[in-house]
This record gives structure tokens, C-alpha cells and sequence, in this order.
């Protein structure tokens, strides 16, 4: 086709793949089409979009005839949105020169992209455009075509051998070029910068077509992931992240959610509240999106780790790096920082407390350990010890400080407030004690946490915001900041550009992070006692079931239950697996925070972690009051997680209790009515013959009489209330309304129909045997109770 054909068919073919940016369109549904279940739309789709594909050939040959696109500023990520409105020049270069004022009766702004921006701003915002569209079936989200594509383009555009293929050209040795500088549409401040730099620095930054090849193709590599870091992780901007710090800030956002602003503080108050979420979305990441950033980690840390040593002779200082040299230097600090650090914080705030936080875990734990990604590959040994971090590594810690840090006590917190006896949440905290367990990585946060509290002597405290603005605009190919020798003005330019100029730095290794760690040590050793407890019940209820168990006949606990968590649906060795987690990650916890055994075994006793033999019969933790017994924290924490209960019995009246699962209700009921007119029609003749002194008095005195009771109620004007009026001895029926006591009965007569003994005989026989029980128990053992066997 001609390319002003293929000019007019390309947005409908973009939006007909990736879906419409409203999300009603679905397009191909790449995020839910995966070879297991239609394999041959699988394997086309990947051919058609391979960066070698059809797709992409129309998309390079359209890009040499400088062909443009609009795309929507509405459908931008908030703070990007809220930006541009205003006229503030977005710090990212992705934007410059790009903004269009709509033509007269126009609406909305919107960015004039070339083919390749254009294609790629679908790909990526298809991602969370299209996070609702509907799903038929179980999607593994690693194994999805959307999933694949984002790997393929990111080992192509960012590779980690070699440089960036030149794409396929329809001119016989010719180059496609990349974009050419347009002239502003809009004219636009910038945040702390004059414009004309600006512009100036963005200019300076469009290669032209006669540079080096390399130089040409490399704005393809920066252009990929500059849309995926903005499309993907840009949803908090750095100043509303900032603002949401201050106490005043979030006391402000507190009194407008609960929709008193407009009565106590007036239009100011709601004012402040619109222009500071002016640079915020509701953003709620799916656990999707995360596995698509953690890949997009894991990547960046190859690419970076990729770069080729500085050469150490003289002479070779003198030829200037490669642009994606340059660029794999830069990548991490310069476009990915900031955003990722925003995005992580956001989610350990707002994430719901169950297990699909494991994605957002081991994205923080990929971004932690760059050097699982490095080429070289660790000395085998015959020993299975972990190795060592080497101190090379100390920059990125020093450069990366809040991440390990801040981040850590996040997790603290949310740790603190989950079920560690739950597997899922057991593996969490195992994973990330090991991962900050590792060899000499505590001691380099330490050394960090150490050159960031160092007192400033030579550095003037104004002078820090010159070095913490972070780089705005314009790209890697700009003149470099000059190197700065200074490692504690390093690790405090990182945190007061992320954190503000007014953060008070909580150090994790100080009193306050190790008291929670402390109380995290307390919970681990409490779950690993409720895991036990758990184990020994289903063990013993397992030993007591009868035969009737299997029918469901078997009655439960009178007066009350164990209470017990997912761990009786998942089996004995799901149980195992938690206290192994569990014991491990106490172990290595005390490693980081060199905790010794005194002072675990000190606090397990110090907050009641020994229990009783059997682990159940030790109450909540309580305050005595005059009120009696109040709940602490501590105890409300461990009811809800099953750690320990109150004992709670039934001391009313044995034949007023509620209906039990194992009794018919029905029967219950007429049994009830039953023994009450047998009882009122013979009340006297049963007082009489209990007040003999013979053996038939000591019969009927156990057997129709309930001392226990008696005392209570004469002792407990509460009791005599709830009580039926009788007090004295009483026939008791209703142990005949048990499902066992029924299938008992119905066996035997059923035995008995097999020996040709008729109903009466049969009856006899019954009423027989079970008086004389009756009369070998009162006799040997006091206190038997009919309704008790």
C-alpha cells in the first residue's frame, strides 16, 4: 500500500490491536491470550508485533516520512495530566515539543507523537486501560502474550550484548531517521528551570540525520523506556508524594474525607485539597501490572549491569563512550528511581493485607539485589554457604538508601498486622529476612544510614537543593552532572530529593525499628505456638473420631470451639512448611539486628509466648480494672489470630441450652415437653424416693438430680431466672434427641430384627441393659449423667 494509505489505516490498526484507551474496545486481548489455550492466535500475534515483525516494519516505514499522531492528554497519568493543563512543562523529555492546543471548537490537548511513540504509548497504557476486560479463564499472567511482547521488546531495544538492531529500512542503504526538533505549540514553564535551557538542552538532545549511526538509533531505546517508566509507574507525582508527608497535610485530607471542610473550614480547606490532588489519580495496581514492572526491573539491572568497565591505560580515556554506554550508566538513577521508590511506597501503603502482596514483595526484592543480575556468575563451592556481597555494591546501597530502608520498616508494619501462622504470609517474612540476611549487606546500610547522619561540615545546608532537584528534562545525552566525590552528600542528596528537605530519618538500625522488630520476633514465636497448637488439635480430633464421625454425627465442643485458621484446610505438611519459614526468619533476623538468645528467650516470657502443655487453656493478655478484665492490644491480636481464648462454659440449665448440630431440633423440642409432664405429674413420688438411704435413693439421687446446678442457682439470682421453675430431681430425655443416641438405637433394633426378637422383646432388652449401666455407674462412679453418655 501507498503510505498515505498506511498513514490513514495506522491509529484504527493500533487501536484495533491494543483496545481503545476508554477501555471499550478490547482489541486482541493480549493480556489474556496464552499458547496453552489458543495456541495458533498465539504464536501469530507474537509474529505480527516481533520487533522484527509486520507491525513494527509499518511502523519504521512510516516514521521516515516524519508522519504525526494525537494522542489524548486525558488519558496521560495524573500528574502528567494535571501538568500539562496548567502549562508546566512535565520534567520528562518524552513530552517536550510534542504539545498541541486544540484548533478553534477542538476539545481537550492533545501530543502530536511520531509512528513509534504512538505505537508504543498503546502498548503500554494497554496495560491499565484494559485491566477490566473480561476473562473466561485461569490466565497465568508470566506466560500471557503481553507478557512475552514486553520481554522481547525490552532484550531488543535494551539489550545486554552488543548494540540496538538498526531497523529494517525500505530505502536501499538508507537510515531511518530519528525525530527532528519541532518548535513549542504551547509556550511552557518548567519546574525550577527557564524554558529556554530547556528547550535549548531538548534541541540539543534530536541527533541529526548525519550523526553517528548510534547516536541515531539510541533515542528508540531511551524513547521505549521512558514510556513504559510514565506509563506504568508515573501515577504519584514526586511533589504530591511530598506533601502527603506532612502531618498538617494528612490531618487537611482527613477533615475533608469526613466531609466537615465545607462546614468548619470553609473553601480554603477544599481548595488545598483539589490543587493537592491535582497531581494524583485513584491508581490501584493489579498484581499484573506488578509482574510487568518486576520484569521491567529485572531487566534494567541486567542492561545496567551489562555496562563494559572504564579502561584503566591513559590513552583510552581519550575516545568518548558509546550513546547506550552513556545511557546503561544513567538508566536506574536518572529515569527510574524516583518514580519506582513512589510506586513501591504507594503500594506497601494501599496494598489490601492478604498474600497477593507477594508480587509487590519480590519486585522490591529484585530492585534490592542488583548483583543477582550482574554477568558474573558467583565461584562454585562445595559448601552451601551465601555469598558475599562484594563492596562494589556499597554505591548502589548508599544511592538506593530509602529503598532498603524506609521500605523495610514498611514491611515491618504490615508484618505486625497479618496472620504469620497463614503459609502465604509465613513466606513473605522468611523471604525478606533472608534477602537482608545476606553477608555484609547489613553492615553497607549501616555504613550508609552512617555517611547520611554525619554532620554537615563543608556542605552549607542551602546548598542542598542545587544537587537534590532531580534532573529535569532533556536526556542522558545532556552534559552530565560532574562527579561528586562527597558519599555522604550522595546518600543525603538522595533522600532529601525523594523525602523532602523536612524528613526526619527513622534509622533501621535504631531503637525504634529494633523494638519492632522485636515485637515481630514476639508474633513469630506466637504463631509458631498457634501452628503447634493446631497440629496437636487436628492430631487429637483425628484420634477421637468414631465411626459415626464419618456421617457427621460425631458432636462438637458444648461449650465452644477451637478457633483454628486456614491451616486445618491444608494439611499437616503446609503446617510444617510455616514453622520452618517461621524459625528460619527469626534466625535471621537476630543475625541482622544481632539479637542474642537472651533476648529472645527474655521476650518470649516477657509477653507470654510459653503456653501450656497443650497450648490452648492460657488467657488473652488483660488489664485488671475495676471494671474486671480489659483487653489489650496484644490480646485482641491474639483472639483474632487463634493464639489464646477465653474458657468459656455453659453454667445455665443443662435442658435450656441452645439446640447442638448433633441434635435433631425437632426432637429436642417434644422430648423437652415430654420429660417436663412426666416431671410435674411425678415431682412428688421422685422426692420421696430420692430421700431414701438405700440403694434405690442413691440411684435416683445421681441419676435424677444435679447438685452442681443446684448450688449455683441458690448462689445466683441470674441462674434462678434462666431456670426452669424445677429444681429437685427430674427425668432428663433429651440425650434421645442425639444423632448417635438415634443410629445407636436403630442398629440394635435392626440386630434384633436379625435374630427374629420382636419390637417388645427388643425394648426390654434396651430399657434392661441401659438401667443396669445405669446402676453399675452410680454404684462405682458418682455423678453420672445420662445426657452426658
Amino acid at each position: 500500500f501507498s503510505l498515505q494509505e498506511l498513514h490513514g489505516i495506522f491509529p484504527w490498526l493500533v487501536e484495533s490491536i491494543f483496545g481503545s484507551l476508554d477501555g471499550i474496545i478490547v482489541g486482541w486481548n493480549l493480556r489474556c491470550l496464552q499458547g496453552r489455550t489458543n495456541p495458533n492466535e498465539y504464536s501469530v500475534a507474537l509474529d505480527f508485533l516481533d520487533p522484527s515483525g509486520p507491525m513494527m516494519k509499518l511502523v519504521y516505514k512510516l516514521q521516515a516520512e516524519e508522519y504525526r499522531y494525537d494522542f489524548p492528554v486525558s488519558y496521560l497519568p495524573g500528574p502528567v495530566k494535571a501538568s500539562i493543563q496548567e502549562q508546566v512543562l512535565p520534567e520528562c523529555s518524552l513530552y517536550h515539543n510534542k504539545v498541541q492546543f486544540p484548533s478553534s471548537g477542538g476539545l481537550g490537548l492533545n501530543l502530536a507523537l511520531n509512528p513509534f511513540e504512538y505505537y508504543m504509548f498503546y502498548f503500554a497504557i494497554s496495560l491499565i486501560t484494559q485491566k477490566n476486560s473480561p476473562v473466561t479463564h485461569h490466565v497465568s499472567p508470566s506466560n500471557s502474550a503481553y507478557f512475552i511482547l514486553v520481554d522481547t521488546y525490552l532484550k531488543c531495544f535494551l539489550p545486554t550484548e552488543g548494540s540496538v538492531l538498526p531497523p529494517p529500512s525500505s530505502n536501499p542503504g538508507g537510515a531511518i531517521p530519528s525525530p527532528t526538533p519541532r518548535s513549542p505549540a504551547v509556550p511552557f514553564s518548567s519546574y525550577g528551570m527557564h524554558h529556554t535551557s530547556l528547550l535549548k538542552r531538548h534541541i540539543a538532545h534530536q541527533p541529526s540525520v548525519n550523526a553517528d549511526p548510534a547516536s541515531q538509533e539510541i533515542w528508540r531505546s531511551e524513547t521505549l523506556l521512558q514510556i513504559f517508566v510514565e506509563m506504568w509507574l508515573h501515577h504519584y507525582s514526586l511533589e504530591m508524594y511530598q506533601k502527603m508527608q506532612s502531618p498538617h497535610v494528612k490531618l487537611e485530607v482527613l477533615h475533608y474525607r469526613l466531609s466537615i471542610s465545607s462546614k468548619h473550614h470553609g473553601s480554603p480547606a477544599q481548595s488545598s485539597y483539589q490543587a493537592l490532588h491535582a497531581y494524583q489519580e485513584s491508581f490501584k495496581p493489579t498484581e499484573e501490572h506488578v509482574l510487568v514492572v518486576r520484569l521491567l526491573v529485572k531487566h534494567l539491572h541486567a542492561f545496567s549491569n551489562s555496562l563494559k568497565p572504564e579502561p584503566l591505560s591513559p590513552s583510552a580515556h581519550s575516545h568518548t563512550a558509546s550513546p547506550l554506554e552513556e545511557f546503561k550508566r544513567v538508566v536506574i538513577p536518572r529515569f527510574v528511581q524516583e518514580k519506582l521508590y513512589i510506586f513501591l511506597q504507594h503500594c506497601f501503603g494501599h496494598w489490601p493485607l492478604d498474600a497477593s502482596f507477594r508480587a509487590v514483595l519480590e519486585m522490591w526484592l529484585s530492585y534490592l539485589q542488583p548483583w543477582r543480575y550482574a554477568p558474573e556468575k558467583p565461584a562454585q563451592s562445595t559448601e552451601p554457604l551465601p555469598r558475599s556481597i562484594s563492596e562494589k555494591w556499597a554505591a548502589f546501597i548508599q544511592e538506593n538508601l530509602l529503598m532498603y530502608t524506609k521500605l523495610f520498616v514498611g514491611f515491618l508494619n504490615r508484618a505486625l498486622r497479618t496472620d504469620l501462622v497463614s503459609p502465604k504470609n509465613a513466606l513473605m517474612v522468611f523471604r525478606v529476612a533472608k534477602v537482608f540476611a545476606q553477608p555484609n549487606l547489613a553492615e553497607m546500610i549501616l555504613k550508609g544510614e552512617q555517611l547520611f547522619l554525619e554532620p554537615e561540615l563543608v556542605i552549607p545546608h542551602r546548598q542542598h537543593r542545587l544537587f537534590m532537584s532531580p534532573t529535569l528534562g532533556g536526556s542522558f545525552l545532556s552534559s552530565r552532572s560532574p562527579a561528586v566525590t562527597d558519599a555522604s552528600f550522595k546518600v543525603k542528596s538522595h533522600v532529601y530529593s525523594l523525602e523532602g528537605q523536612d524528613f526526619q530519618y527513622k534509622q533501621m538500625f535504631g531503637a525504634e525499628v529494633r523494638n519492632l522488630v522485636l515485637k515481630l520476633a514476639q508474633l513469630i514465636c506466637q504463631a509458631q505456638q498457634t501452628a503447634k497448637s493446631i497440629s496437636d488439635h487436628s492430631a487429637e480430633t483425628m484420634a477421637s473420631q468414631s465411626f459415626f464421625s464419618w456421617f457427621r454425627f460425631t458432636p462438637s465442643e458444648v461449650n465452644g470451639s477451637y478457633a483454628g485458621n486456614d491451616l486445618d484446610e491444608i494439611g499437616q505438611d503446609s503446617i510444617k512448611k510455616t514453622d520452618e519459614y517461621l524459625e528460619k526468619a527469626l534466625e535471621y533476623l537476630c543475625q541482622i539486628f544481632k539479637l542474642s538468645e537472651a533476648q529472645v528467650t527474655q521476650m518470649m516470657m516477657k509477653c507470654g509466648t510459653a503456653q501450656d502443655e497443650n497450648g490452648k487453656k492460657q488467657l488473652p493478655d488483660c488489664i485488671a480494672s475495676e471494671n474486671g478484665l480489659i483487653l489489650t492490644p496484644l490480646g485482641r491480636y491474639q483472639i483474632i489470630n487463634g493464639l489464646r481464648r477465653f474458657e468459656l462454659q455453659y453454667q445455665g440449665d443443662t435442658e435450656l441450652q441452645p439446640i447442638r448440630s448433633y441434635e435433631n431440633a425437632a426432637l429436642v423440642r417434644l422430648l423437652f415437653r415430654l420429660a417436663s409432664a412426666l416431671n410435674e405429674r411425678f415431682a412428688d413420688q421422685m422426692e420421696v424416693l430420692c430421700s431414701r438411704d438405700d440403694f434405690v435413693g442413691r440411684l435416683c439421687r445421681y441419676h435424677l438430680t444435679n447438685p452442681q446446678l443446684m448450688q449455683k442457682i441458690r448462689y445466683s439470682p441470674v441462674l434462678r431466672d434462666r431456670t426452669s421453675q424445677n429444681w429437685g430431681p427430674r427425668i432428663s430425655l433429651r440425650f434421645l434427641a442425639s444423632y448417635r443416641t438415634l443410629i445407636s438405637l436403630l442398629m440394635i433394633y435392626l440386630l434384633a430384627s436379625w435374630f427374629y426378637i420382636g419390637p417388645v422383646g427388643c425394648t426390654f432388652i434396651i430399657l434392661s441393659g441401659y438401667f443396669l449401666y445405669a446402676a453399675v455407674m452410680t454404684f462405682f462412679f458418682e455423678g453420672w449423667k445420662p445426657h452426658e453418655h
